[in-house]
This record gives C-alpha cells, sequence and structure tokens, in this order.
C-alpha cells in the first residue's frame, strides 16, 4: 500500500506545475455536479406536472381576484404548483431573469412586459409557466455541459502535458546516464519504457484526470439528488440498498485491480523483448540476409509476440470484468428498489424523484469503474517508469566543478585502474601525453587500448588513480567543458538519419556553411559531397545509421565533425582499420590534417598509421608492456616487435 501511494504522490508532483488550469478544471466539474443536482431537483415536478395535467380539477381552488388570500389557499392546496413556482423564482434570481412571480400571477419584462396566471382555467398549472419551467430546466442543463466540456479540456490538457514532461524527464535520464549503464541495460528496455510505457500512462492519465474531476462530483450530485428526495419522500429503502451494494462492488473490484496491474506489468516487460528483437534484427539486416536466417527471425519474433499477446489477453480479461459487474450490481440494485417501491404502491412522481438521480449516476459511475481498470494498468507502467527514473548511474559532477579552458601542458594518466564487476581491464597505467604530441597505443584485442580512450573523456570513472587535463583531474571538471575539449573518431562512426551538413555540424549547431565546408575539406569530404555522387550536396540524407554513405565517406564525416569542434585534445579508436588500402590513404590524409598543433591520443589497429607518432605505448592485459618510438621498439624486439612482424603477413 505505501508503494502505491508513493507512486501516487510522484504523479502528483507533475501536476503541480499546472495547478491553475487543473483548479479551472475542478470547479468546472463542481459546476457540473451542482448543475446536475438542480436538473434532479427540477425533473420530479415537471413529470409530476404533466402526469397531473389530466386529472380531476376538484381540489383546485378558483382564483378570481389573485387576492393574497386566494394565492395563499391555492398554493397551500397544491404543493406541487407552490414548489414549481418557488423553484422558478428562485432560478430566475440566480440567472438575473427579466422574470418576476408573485403569488401565482408571472410577470416577463422582456422583450415586452406581460402577465400570466400559474393556473389556467382548467385548474392546470399554466401552459406559459410549464414552458418558463422547462426554459429554465434547459438552461441549467446547457451550463452542466458547458461545464462538462471545460471540465474535459482543461483536465486533458494537464493529462496529456504531464505525460509529455514525464517522456521528456525520462529521455533526458536517459542520456544522462553513463556508458557503463548502457552497457548493461538492454536499449529495447528502454525504448520500450520512453515509447510503450509511457503511452500507456499518456492515455490513462489524459482520460482519467478528466472523469476523476468529474464523475465523482456527478455522484455526488445524484446521491444529494437521492436523499432529498428520500428524505421528502419518507422512503429510504434506496439508500439502503446503495449503502449495501456499493461495498460488495468495491472489494471484488480492488482485488480485480491488483491482479490487472501484475499482468500488465508483465505485458510490457514482453513487449520490451519484442522490441528488442525487432532492433537487432533491423541493425542486423545484413547478417540476416548474408545467412539466410530470415525464417529463424521471424520464428523468433513470433515467439517473444506471442508471450506479449497472451499475457494483454489475460490482463484484458480481468479489465473486461470490471464494466458488466458494475452493471450487474446496478441493474439489481434497480430491480430491488422498484420490487419495493411497487409492494408500497409508490407513484410515478415518487419514483422519478428517487430513481432519476440513480439512474443518471449510472454513467459516471461506469466511468470511475473503467478509470480504476485504467489506472492500474497505468501504475503498472508507471513502476518501470519510476524504476527508470531513478536508476543513477550518471557520472557526478562536483558542485564547484572546474571549468576547463585549457589544457595546460597536457594529458597525465597516474597510476589508472578500471575494473568492470570483478574483472580488471586496466590495471596500474602512468603516462604522460605533452601538449602538441600524438601519443599512440598498441596491443592485442582486449588489453585495454579503447578503456584507456573512454577514461580520458571521461565516459567511466577510473576505479582508482588519476587523469588529469591541464593540472585539473578529470573528476573536478565540469563534463561540459571537458567534453568541448576533446573530439573523438571511433572505428565505427556514428552517422544519424539526416543530412550531410547535419552531420558534420553535429555537436556544432552554431556553424556557418563555410565553416562547414572549410572542416570538410580538411576531412577530404568535400569532394566526394559535391560530384554528383550524392545529389543534393550537402543537403543529401546521409540514411539510417549512414546507409547511402560508404565506410570510407562515412569515417570523413566525422573527421569534419572532429575538425569543425577544433577540440585541443583529439582521440583515435582505430579509425582506419576497417577500411581497404585506398580508402585508407585518403582517412590517413584527413586524420592528419585533423592532428596538426592538436594533442592527440592514438589507438592504432595498423602499425603503419602510427610510425611518426612521438610516443607508442604496448598495453599488455591491462599493463604498460613497452613503451617508445616506433624505431625504439623495433629495435628491442619485443612484443611490439611481434605485433609488427604478425601483422604484415
Amino acid at each position: 500500500m505505501a508503494g502505491k501511494q508513493y507512486l501516487y504522490f510522484r504523479l502528483l508532483a507533475f501536476l503541480k506545475p499546472y495547478w491553475f488550469r487543473l483548479t479551472i478544471g475542478l470547479l468546472a466539474g463542481m459546476l457540473v455536479g451542482g448543475s446536475l443536482f438542480v436538473t434532479l431537483m427540477m425533473l420530479p415536478q415537471m413529470v409530476g406536472t404533466v402526469s397531473a395535467a389530466g386529472a380531476s380539477t376538484e381540489r383546485r381552488i378558483e382564483v378570481k381576484n389573485d387576492t393574497p388570500a386566494e394565492t395563499e389557499a391555492l398554493l397551500k392546496n397544491d404543493p406541487q404548483l407552490a414548489k414549481i413556482l418557488g423553484q422558478a423564482q428562485d432560478a430566475a434570481e440566480k440567472f438575473k431573469l427579466p422574470v418576476t412571480i408573485k403569488g401565482t400571477r408571472v410577470t416577463i419584462h422582456w422583450p415586452e412586459e406581460f402577465s400570466f396566471s400559474a393556473v389556467d382555467d382548467g385548474g392546470r398549472v399554466a401552459w406559459q409557466l410549464f414552458t418558463l419551467y422547462a426554459v429554465l430546466f434547459m438552461l441549467v442543463w446547457a451550463c452542466k455541459n458547458i461545464a462538462h466540456y471545460i471540465n474535459g479540456y482543461c483536465t486533458r490538457w494537464v493529462g496529456v502535458r504531464v505525460v509529455a514532461d514525464m517522456r521528456d524527464k525520462l529521455f533526458c535520464k536517459l542520456t544522462g546516464q553513463s556508458l557503463k549503464f548502457y552497457g548493461s541495460t538492454d536499449s529495447g528496455q528502454l525504448i520500450s519504457r520512453v515509447s510503450n510505457d509511457v503511452q500507456a500512462l499518456e492515455y490513462t492519465v489524459s482520460h482519467s484526470v478528466e472523469d476523476l474531476t468529474n464523475a465523482p462530483l456527478q455522484v455526488l450530485g445524484c446521491l444529494a439528488a437521492v436523499i432529498v428526495a428520500c428524505r421528502e419522500n419518507n422512503n429510504f429503502m434506496l439508500l439502503i440498498i446503495l449503502g449495501v451494494s456499493f461495498p460488495l462492488l468495491l472489494v471484488p473490484l480492488n482485488l480485480l485491480g491488483r491482479i490487472i496491474r501484475r499482468r500488465y506489468r508483465k505485458s510490457y516487460a514482453y513487449i520490451a523483448s519484442v522490441i528488442t528483437r525487432m532492433r537487432e534484427v533491423f541493425f542486423g539486416i545484413r547478417a540476416v540476409k548474408a545467412y539466410h536466417t530470415e525464417d529463424y527471425e521471424v520464428r523468433r519474433f513470433k515467439q517473444a509476440n506471442r508471450k506479449y499477446y497472451r499475457k494483454v489477453i489475460g490482463a484484458t480479461r480481468m479489465q473486461m470484468l470490471i464494466k458488466p459487474m458494475t452493471e450487474l450490481v446496478i441493474v439489481i440494485a434497480t430491480v430491488v428498489f422498484l420490487i419495493y417501491s411497487y409492494s408500497n404502491g409508490a407513484t410515478i412522481t415518487q419514483l422519478t424523484a428517487l430513481l432519476a438521480p440513480a439512474l443518471m449516476a449510472y454513467r459516471p459511475i461506469k466511468d470511475i469503474a473503467k478509470v480504476i481498470g485504467m489506472f492500474h494498468q497505468s501504475m503498472a507502467a508507471a513502476e518501470r517508469v519510476f524504476e527508470t527514473l531513478d536508476t543513477n548511474m550518471e557520472l557526478a559532477e562536483k558542485t564547484d566543478a572546474v571549468e576547463l579552458t585549457d589544457i595546460g601542458d597536457g594529458i597525465v594518466l597516474k597510476d589508472v585502474k578500471f575494473n568492470y564487476g570483478e574483472r580488471s581491464i586496466v590495471d596500474g597505467v602512468s603516462f604522460t601525453i605533452p601538449r602538441g604530441h600524438v601519443v599512440a597505443v598498441v596491443g592485442e584485442t582486449g588489453s585495454g587500448k579503447s578503456t584507456l580512450a573512454n577514461l580520458i573523456a571521461r565516459f567511466y570513472d577510473v576505479s582508482s588513480g588519476s587523469i588529469s587535463i591541464g593540472g585539473h583531474d578529470v573528476r573536478d571538471c565540469s563534463i561540459g567543458s571537458l567534453r568541448r575539449m576533446i573530439g573523438v573518431v571511433n572505428q565505427d562512426p556514428v552517422i544519424f538519419n539526416e543530412s550531410i551538413r547535419a552531420n558534420i555540424a553535429y555537436g556544432s549547431p552554431d556553424a556557418t556553411d563555410e565553416e562547414i565546408i572549410s572542416a570538410a575539406k580538411l576531412a577530404k569530404a568535400h569532394d566526394f559531397i559535391v560530384n554528383g555522387t550524392h545529389k543534393e550536396g550537402y543537403d543529401s540524407p546521409a540514411g539510417e545509421n549512414g546507409f547511402m554513405l560508404s565506410g570510407g565517406e562515412k569515417q570523413r564525416i566525422t573527421i569534419a565533425r572532429a575538425i569543425l569542434r577544433n577540440p585541443p585534445i583529439l582521440i583515435l579508436d582505430e579509425a582506419t582499420s576497417a577500411l581497404d588500402n585506398v580508402t585508407e590513404k585518403l582517412v590517413q590524409d584527413a586524420l592528419e590534417q585533423a592532428m596538426k598543433d592538436r594533442t592527440v591520443f592514438v589507438i592504432a589497429h595498423r602499425l603503419s598509421t602510427i610510425e611518426h607518432a612521438d610516443r607508442i605505448i604496448v598495453l599488455d592485459k591491462g599493463r604498460i608492456a613497452e613503451s617508445g618510438t616506433h624505431q625504439e621498439l623495433l629495435a628491442q624486439g619485443g612484443l611490439y616487435y611481434k605485433l609488427n612482424q604478425s601483422r604484415k603477413q
């Protein structure tokens, strides 16, 4: 129960910024309930008047001179007429209508003043008064519907806006997580939580806020009308029946709600598996085609989709029980009351006064029952959303973080260690990258090369030791200023489904066209962009993951991106390892342009690309095995020499 309350309060916190519009919606909901109560008070009088229209007039008193004595006697003898006149006068005063009622004389002051008697020659209520009463009834009903519209619009607006805020916060939280988080979390789960889970919340909240600020007030209005009618007719059986039936309804509704919530939570986990299957197949579609595994992937997808289907059907089966259960209780209560009323000889007016409010309450009660099912469904989604919001694997930034504006003498790694779980990746590495120098790292796969690059850029934090830039520990620097100092070119270029221009300018949103073109020229990318291969030039679409570009083109675009950013530090993570010899030469020429006047950390696969590095570090199982220039390391005949020989073969 405490967990539920915690979720409710967290959801309510998202409503706080929109309290004014929500208040308007609540006030409109109150007006809906009040207007409904007034119409329910007027309806029995109209029905009673119509039903008595052809009745005998023997008990009526003829009004000849409309004297106070005659009027008092008439109203005393005919309570129905007295009530209609009283309600009409109250409504006229409340809505400031040009109508005056004095005794049995009704005067209308607009558009022309005229009067008429409330009683016709046959002893019935005059048709003019009945028409006026009916018009007042319609005006009150119109006010109810206008208020209902305002309530629905305001509350749905708040509901949709709250969920939009939640989606923003969720996406912001996810993008702020460290790479360690993404390495341990299934991306299909994350996509599902941002899309499916929040979508479930969006539908529920946008509709539930309206119903929860409207339906209960309508039920209260109807209940108040029932209480008044029971007291006036001295018949409290309907209240007793309602008092017994509602608790009998609430208990199973609560039990069903718990089952619905549990089953929907499982279904959301299964839809995440479905999304994971789709993402992996679409991302690896080349391998699927190459190995002709389409049928195999279809079978795996159907299996995951069938599990999701079964869970949703199970939850839907429970949710669909709510409406018929609610209707059954209402019908049983109504029939029991009708049997009781028939046995006691109740009149049509009494039945209207008692049953009309109860029947009018059917719709809002059904809405509340629907909200109960939807609410438990949304709580299952909310639990998963808040789990993600509460996950904290972000890199901590100090409140007094240093704004890094210069790299000083360069980068210093001192006894750096990094563990992933219990596995040691980097173990006691120390070296310096002087300002303006090129330092390369080589080693076998898994030796810790890429991990060092990630630690320098602070994609991860060191387990122990320190990395300093410009004399400041990177953990003491603001993350924004640190990343502005560093440009990264990866082995697998990241290309977005936007234009070539937008891809080059990614991370430099204020760059001019001249600056973009200049960076592309330095990266040896300008020629292939404008030579007609890509018809729209810089505005040509790159396609999903750079599908419209070759490997070399993608790599040169990412180099242009790094050049445009103009960082003092450049990290090259095996930027040419996957390229053919011709393309490698073009990319290598581009990298040499990018490396000018910068401090460079190079992770090399092809040793020929780092022969001119100022220093080469050889890693072996997370430790520095050798260090020196290309010629010095070859002369030692150690691990570097063996790597060089093996990669020449």
